[in-house]
């Protein structure tokens, strides 16, 4: 999570304020970096669960990786009640709403990545 924090603001105030994002470029990289430090972390949290002899590694190795989209999802309620000037139900609904679906998209696509991982490195110890 602390790979994206930076970015999250920029692209929040970009999507729900009025300000153009620009540094598409940065945002490849950020994502690249997001991608490959879920893939160690999880290989390392992997390893230290088979070094204690615990063989259910699949279902922690996916959570481990998809927690970042729950993390994502915490900063939504830093984002909206401290940065934001949005008030109502509406905006309210709208912004957690779609919130909620992006971050549950994370969740599932970095709990891939780090299953994915995981599987390859057992694999490749075994």
């Amino acid at each position: 999570f602390s790979a994206i924090y930076i970015e999250l603001y920029y692209i929040f105030a970009s999507i729900w304020g009025h300000k153009v994002y620009t540094i598409y470029s940065i945002l490849f990289i950020v994502f690249i970096i997001l991608v490959i430090v879920t893939a160690f972390i999880t290989i390392a949290l992997t390893y230290f669960q088979l070094a204690v002899e615990d063989h259910r590694w699949w279902w922690r190795s996916f959570l481990c990786g998809g927690s970042t989209g729950i993390f994502i999802y915490g900063y939504c309620f830093y984002y909206y009640f401290v940065r934001s000037d949005m008030t109502g139900l509406m905006q309210t609904s709208f912004f957690f709403g779609y919130n909620a679906v992006v971050c549950y998209a994370f969740f599932l696509m970095l709990g891939a990545v780090g299953l994915t991982a995981s599987l390859t490195f057992v694999r490749h110890i075994y």
